[in-house]
């Protein structure tokens, strides 16, 4: 009884002094370290960024791009949400990139991603990224900033600590944050056998080294506890992968109170490379699990769909060394591992220290078996055996830490607002910054890395109150960017984000810009409904289906006069882009469509699917400004009642088709 009414009195102290500080903003401004703060992030008009910085997008289900220093938006990923600018999730060809076990889902909360690596350095291919709800990881392939594929990921619920990635991208995971009762249970189950009935898992997604596919490899069965973050090993610890959870206690109610009684939670260690030797023994035992793959592909400009139903799970209860829990204080959230490998940091939400784990003791524990117990037949390490150091009284809710590869780490506070840098050999203080609000988790790019590239952090906040000027209950949220060249940090400016920005990666702009696609060759494009040329644009019907092969150049369409279709028809307009140069986009629409737009780059074909409500005459335009004769772009579609007489036909420059 003593320990649940201390935890409710901590409890109730953080949140007291949290509401405290995000309620009341500082009245004085953010001190700017340097006078010429403003020439730092100035990037004049023609020049460009030094870095680019991807940042998810949270609730808008998408991922932002900023450029760095100036903190301009450049573009915005869509990935498992529909986005009408772009027609993402509206067109026939990206529908399917939305599909899932469950039906067609049309939103996600994308929380974390991580850059493709070799060798433990981002290299600028791939940047994956997490369906936080439905559980789903996607690639995007930044050639084209565009999603080519998207994995749900099944026997998980809150898909929290993922998408990240082993060193050479051998893999992406995933991890259970809700635990619940096994697909291939049963899963009808009272909530109150929680403890019995609900179960966590760490997947493992297979991502092939060329062509960047994936495919679930395994998964591991843990205890249901909350999987929280997660890092996997480089250098000195390569082939380990490390998960932060919380609720070891199990509790499934005002997890408040009842997941912050004890002291400790844990880190789970897993042998990515052991669980590879256990399924190349036949350790691993098929299971029944409905989980939905989709691919775009670049050739046709079209996704595909495939639903999959069985995979592979190991039990670390029957595969000696293939997981370790590290007792961890206390509710952690992040989990870091530092440029050399050695150390891992975990940050515990609730508590007054920051843990720093040393990957050679870790070793040394589990030769010497210097054990605490076991949980479910995994081992406990002891706490004190697997320590390199504690950084003491540090600040209030440690949450996330990053590195500049100086020997120097930075780890953000979300009670008391502030970045604080420490030194990974002393674990002691060097300097701390504030930030204006709450922050949450912060970049460095490659700063998760083997080789950061330590001149910027960008602080991601959940609050700003006073920063911004204001836009009704809710305000944009926030993102400072600091100057960590020297000792100390300094803050450089504040920039507004899309949706809540949980994590964030950043790359100098030279690893991905050289490799930037400007368009689609026509001559690769083999869309089953490509036009080729303006010769090859037509109208036929099939049954009720009326399929229209258009062309679109500057600055007109062809056909751009369609008659004969009736009401109760289904048309489908197939837009072939003929451009050839850079930067020149076509849209698309017609007037009263219950869709988006398209939105159709070089080289590209997409299709627009429109029901006729009414018959009469409807408008039909372009909607990216392309020319000085864009207004001129447009054209009619002319709906006749059922069962008219009016033939099928297609006019285009007076010529009738």
């Amino acid at each position: 009884m003593k320990s649940k009414l201390f935890a409710v009195i901590i409890g109730a102290s953080i949140v007291s002094i949290a509401l405290f500080i995000t309620a009341c903003p500082s009245t004085k401004q953010a001190s700017v370290g340097d006078s010429d703060a403003a020439a730092k992030v100035y990037v004049a008009p023609g020049k460009q960024d030094e870095f680019y910085a991807f940042m998810s997008g949270g609730f808008s289900g998408q991922i932002g791009v900023y450029g760095l220093p100036s903190g301009r938006l450049l573009r915005v990923i869509p990935v498992f949400s529909q986005d009408p600018e772009k027609g993402w999730g509206y067109s026939e060809e990206t529908k399917p990139m939305l599909n899932t076990s469950g039906g067609f889902v049309p939103w996600d909360d994308t929380h974390h991603l991580q850059l493709s690596q070799t060798d433990g350095v981002p290299d600028g291919r791939w940047i994956f990224v997490n369906g936080n709800n439905t559980p789903r990881i996607a690639r995007i392939d930044l050639r084209t900033f565009r999603t080519v594929e998207t994995m749900e990921i099944p026997n998980t619920a809150g898909n929290h600590a993922s998408p990240f990635i082993t060193s050479n991208t051998e893999y992406t995971v995933a991890a259970t944050r809700f635990s619940e009762p096994y697909q291939f249970e049963n899963t009808d189950v009272a909530i109150a056998d929680f403890k019995d009935k609900f179960k966590g898992a760490f997947t493992f997604v297979k991502v092939d080294k060329t062509s960047g596919s994936m495919n679930i490899a395994f998964q591991i069965l843990m205890p249901g506890f909350n999987y929280d973050l997660s890092h996997a090993g480089k250098g000195k610890s390569e082939g380990w992968f490390f998960f932060t959870c919380y609720n070891s206690e199990q509790a499934n109610t005002m997890l408040e109170v009842n997941a912050s009684q004890k002291d400790k939670d844990y880190i789970a260690a897993v042998n990515w490379k052991k669980a590879e030797e256990y399924l190349a023994q036949g350790k691993g035992r098929d299971v029944k699990a409905s989980y939905m793959h989709n691919v775009y592909d670049e050739s046709t400009h079209s996704a595909h769909s495939e639903i999959l139903n069985t995979l592979k799970t190991l039990n670390p209860a029957e595969c000696p060394g293939l997981v370790y829990f590290i007792p961890t204080p206390k509710s952690p959230h992040g989990c870091d591992v530092d440029p050399s490998g050695e150390f891992i940091v975990g940050g515990g939400k609730l508590s007054t220290v920051i843990p720093v784990f040393s990957y050679t003791n870790i070793q040394k524990a589990i030769a010497e078996k210097n054990f605490e117990g076991d949980l479910y037949g995994i081992p406990v390490l002891n706490y004190k055996a697997a320590l390199h150091g504690e950084v003491e009284k540090p600040g209030l809710g440690p949450l996330h830490t990053e590195f500049d590869g100086k020997g120097n780490a930075y780890t953000s506070f979300f009670v008391s607002s502030e970045v604080v840098k420490w030194g990974l050999a002393d674990c002691k203080v060097i300097d701390r910054t504030p930030t204006y609000y709450s922050v949450g988790h912060l970049v460095i790019p490659g700063g998760d890395s083997k080789k950061p590239w330590g001149k910027y952090l960008v602080a991601m906040n959940k609050i700003t109150k006073d920063r911004y000027l204001p836009t009704g209950p809710e305000l944009s949220q926030s993102a400072q960017l600091y100057d960590i060249s020297g000792e100390k940090m300094k803050l450089l400016l504040d920039f507004p984000t899309i949706g809540e920005p949980h994590y964030a990666q950043a790359i100098p702009a030279e690893l991905v810009k050289d490799k930037s696609l400007k368009a689609f060759k026509l001559k690769d494009n083999h869309h089953p409904y490509v036009t080729l040329g303006e010769k090859e644009a037509r109208v036929e019907r099939k049954g009720n289906e009326v399929h229209v092969y258009m062309t679109a150049i500057r600055s007109h369409f062809k056909p751009d006069n369609i008659e004969g279709v009736k009401m109760g028809d289904v048309v489908y307009f197939h837009v072939t882009n003929l451009e050839q140069d850079w930067d020149v986009p076509h849209g698309f629409a017609v007037r009263g469509a219950e869709n988006a737009e398209l939105l159709i780059m070089p080289g590209e074909t997409s299709t627009l699917k429109w029901v006729p409500k009414k018959s009469g005459v409807h408008a039909m335009y372009c909607t990216d400004f392309c020319s000085a004769l864009h207004q001129e772009m447009q054209g009619y579609v002319r709906v006749s009642p059922a069962g008219s007489k009016v033939e099928l036909s297609a006019n285009a420059n007076g010529s009738k088709q």
